[in-house]
């Protein structure tokens, strides 16, 4: 997982060098990172609608997406205008569809009992994974960007080749399913579900915003606060927020299973949602006080995403596990391209002081959701393929 989504950030990372040669506005500059979404987006939305996660083999599905990713981030050294920049990363997002989802199912199919601790584990490594442009590009600002985009294809193709040969199928995996079309629709009616999906939905509106525009905010401090920063200083502490997530991540996993995956979700979404407010009184502040800060806010900011996903694996339906966590995803990820376009008008209107006040509520709303799983029992969704009449109890419990 950490191979694999060094794709996403890749042209993020490099969007100064990117802007200038292609002389770029500030609207196409945001579409480098809006077009991963997007076409991540439309990847999800066509697997949830085919059931792909469940129908096919998650392994399989891991390795094609990023071979394909790989190839669409490859080809962005070959691109001649901003126009097939934006259509590969929108193929680089669609083959990354296959990737985040069935790692996700890869990795619970392992777990029952510590399955909020596992996920946590693999959504660190995502992190990081998403942070490593950003360490690349501030160790280093000379790094020709096509250098930086062949790197991370070359380190999905190992990722492939990872889990084609050492990655296999867990006790827990529910046999494939056949496909359903009505199966979107109701792996929702559970209220359980549905509540951690709207925590989800709060969690993203901020998430994938402070991750693309931490750079800028930082660079914007460091500018107001010394006459000469740092060149790289912006991509630096967006290497520490990004990567700061996987402690946040591993650390709410390691506890979830003990004292419950939607408390923890609920106490990050709140901390995070006070970061959002405190940034604003850290601008200009010493590096150091910059840096502490940014990673506090990077364990916050993603410390409930493993555990809201684990609670849909959990609640969702057994047979159809993969579709329901496709469709959070695809939600989530078609609100954070609203949040991610809404930052930088906020900050031409207002300054990027206080610009990351606007992705506050959403936060707020994913507590508010996520406090009802909080005081109900666990109340695990039916399967949505009927038992064969005449089964026994041990099956249907199975």
């Amino acid at each position: 997982m950490f191979l694999g989504m060094t794709l996403w950030f890749s042209a993020t990372a490099a969007n100064a060098q990117i802007a200038v040669e292609f002389e770029l506005t500030a609207a196409q500059t945001a579409w480098l990172t809006m077009a991963v979404q997007a076409g991540f987006v439309a990847g999800t939305l066509v697997s949830a609608l085919l059931n792909l996660p469940d129908v096919l083999n998650a392994r399989s599905l891991y390795r094609i997406g990023c071979l394909v990713g790989a190839a669409a981030n490859a080809a962005l050294v070959l691109a001649g205008s901003a126009a097939a920049l934006v259509a590969l990363r929108v193929l680089t997002g669609a083959a990354l569809a296959w990737v985040y989802p069935p790692g996700m199912k890869i990795a619970a199919s392992w777990y029952d009992k510590r399955r909020g601790a596992a996920l946590g584990v693999l959504i660190g490594a995502l992190t990081i994974g998403s942070a490593f442009p950003h360490l690349l590009a501030a160790v280093s600002a000379s790094v020709p960007w096509r250098v930086l985009m062949l790197t991370a294809s070359a380190l999905a193709i190992v990722a492939s080749a990872l889990v084609k040969l050492f990655v296999r199928d867990g006790p827990y995996l529910q046999s494939s399913a056949r496909f359903d079309p009505g199966a979107v629709g109701r792996v929702f009616v559970h209220r359980p579900t549905r509540l951690a999906t709207l925590g989800y939905l709060g969690h993203m509106w901020e998430l994938y915003a402070v991750w693309t525009w931490i750079a800028a905010f930082a660079s914007a401090s460091l500018r107001a606060a010394g006459p000469t920063p740092s060149t790289s200083g912006g991509s630096a502490i967006a290497f520490v927020t990004i990567a700061s997530g996987a402690i946040g991540s591993a650390a709410a996993g390691s506890v979830a299973d003990r004292l419950g995956k939607a408390r923890i979700a609920q106490w990050a979404l709140v901390s995070s949602a006070i970061c959002c407010g405190a940034a604003g009184f850290v601008f200009q502040a010493p590096v150091p006080v910059l840096v502490l800060f940014a990673v506090v806010w990077g364990v916050a900011v993603v410390a409930d995403s493993a555990q809201l996903s684990a609670l849909v694996a959990e609640h969702s339906p057994r047979d159809h596990v993969g579709t329901a966590l496709t469709v959070q995803l695809c939600g989530g990820f078609l609100l954070t391209m609203a949040s991610i376009r809404l930052v930088p008008l906020v900050a031409q209107a207002i300054g990027w002081q206080w610009v990351f006040l606007c992705l506050a509520p959403g936060p707020v709303a994913g507590a508010l959701a996520v406090r009802a799983l909080v005081v109900e029992p666990r109340a695990a969704a039916p399967a949505l393929v009927r038992t064969p009449r005449g089964a026994g109890e041990g099956s249907s419990a199975a």
